[in-house]
Formats: structure tokens, C-alpha cells, sequence
């Protein structure tokens, strides 16, 4: 298991500042689930939690960030990966979706955080736009993250 810390700073907003913790290895987590089968895994509540770990892990291996964390608001607004990178900061969401959309959550972290850009990483195997500086990714592209 490996912990995320929460990313604050003075914006006017309640922040989340509890750590975030996440199992690095799917082959561990899939047998706590007590799930045994890739169709057993892909109908679990929590297979998105494990896809994102899995795929956080690629991204933090691939991209060597200076600095890594997670941002939430207590008013619902997240954002499941920060790095930051010289002066550079970096957001990632990760979505078990056919076509992720933009979402509220997406437009308050690029504002409040001062993303330079916005990767939403999912399943599919197309690359597109969804709006300015931000960008959807398929997962099989993680292994050549550079940001």
C-alpha cells in the first residue's frame, strides 16, 4: 500500500488533508476483494479504484515527477493525480469510461490549481481533445508519459 498526500493551499476553499491510500499491486488487492476472475474484477464496486491505482503507479514510474499528490475539496471537487515538475504542473484524472466528457471537477481543478494541462487517461484507444489543455489518453499510452 502506498499513500498519496493531499495537495492545499490558500484557495478560499475547504480542502481535503487526509492522505490517500492506495494498493500499488492489483494481484494483492484482487484477492481482499475476494475476486478471482477478470470478469469477477470488472464487476466489482471498486474496479475503478483498482484500475486507477494500477494506472497510477504506470503514470508516477513513467513521468518522474519532483512532487506527486492528490487534490480534493469538501465540496466535491478532485482531481486524482498533481505533479509537479520543475514549474510545471501537471493534472491526471483516471476514468473506466468508453469516452470521458468534461466534468465539473476537471474545469475547477484547471482554474484552481493552475494546471498547465489536464491527461484523462481511460480504457479506449483513441486520443482526443475535450477542451483547452485538456486531453484524453488511452491507457496503453501511459508507458510513454513524459509530462
Amino acid at each position: 500500500m502506498s499513500q498519496l498526500q493531499p495537495w492545499f493551499e490558500n484557495l478560499a476553499k475547504r480542502q481535503v488533508k487526509a492522505p490517500k491510500v492506495y494498493v500499488r499491486d492489483s494481484g494483492l488487492l484482487h484477492p481482499l476483494f475476494s475476486v478471482a476472475t477478470p470478469q469477477a474484477v470488472l464487476a466489482h464496486p471498486k474496479a475503478g479504484a483498482s484500475w486507477g491505482g494500477f494506472l497510477l503507479e504506470e503514470v508516477l514510474k513513467a513521468a518522474r515527477p519532483d512532487q506527486a499528490y492528490f487534490w480534493a475539496t469538501h465540496q466535491g471537487a478532485e482531481l486524482d493525480l498533481l505533479m509537479l515538475k520543475g514549474s510545471r504542473r501537471v493534472g491526471v484524472e483516471f476514468k473506466r469510461a468508453d469516452a470521458p466528457a468534461l466534468t465539473p471537477s476537471m474545469r475547477i481543478a484547471m482554474s484552481d490549481l493552475k494546471l498547465d494541462v489536464l491527461f484523462v487517461i481511460y480504457p479506449g484507444s483513441k486520443r482526443y481533445t475535450i477542451a483547452d489543455r485538456i486531453e484524453v489518453l488511452p491507457a496503453t499510452s501511459v508507458a510513454e508519459f513524459k509530462e
